[in-house]
């Protein structure tokens, strides 16, 4: 009689706790980030472009890449059709680095 009492008491102590957790999370649920912001807001355009530098030095191919902070328009060569900077010359993985090819004059739009 006493073990049965004793079991009892705990399944009882287990089931009040339980309660208590589900109640208490769905009184206060917690809030979930599905995205977390990063530094700058990026646009990267699909597909690969011809990219012409604005004073005439370039014309390469590249990815066209839209800060929509400010809405300066970058192009990262990849210098062929490939999405990314490659060079089959070097085995080694290449940098693009931007050129600044217009911008966007995003302020405008609240006029």
């Amino acid at each position: 009689m006493q073990t049965r009492m004793m079991t009892n008491t705990l399944l009882i102590l287990i089931a009040a706790t339980l309660f208590v957790a589900v109640v208490g999370a769905g009184l206060r649920p917690h809030s979930v980030i599905a995205q977390s912001r990063s530094e700058r807001s990026l646009y990267v355009e699909p597909g690969v472009k011809m990219l012409r530098a604005p004073d005439g030095s370039k014309q390469v191919w590249g990815k066209v890449v839209v800060d929509l902070e400010t809405g300066n328009v970058w192009g990262f060569p990849t210098s062929t059709s490939d999405p990314y900077p490659s060079s089959r010359l070097s085995s080694q993985p290449e940098t693009s680095h931007p050129i600044l090819l217009g911008r966007f004059a995003l302020e405008d739009m609240n006029k």
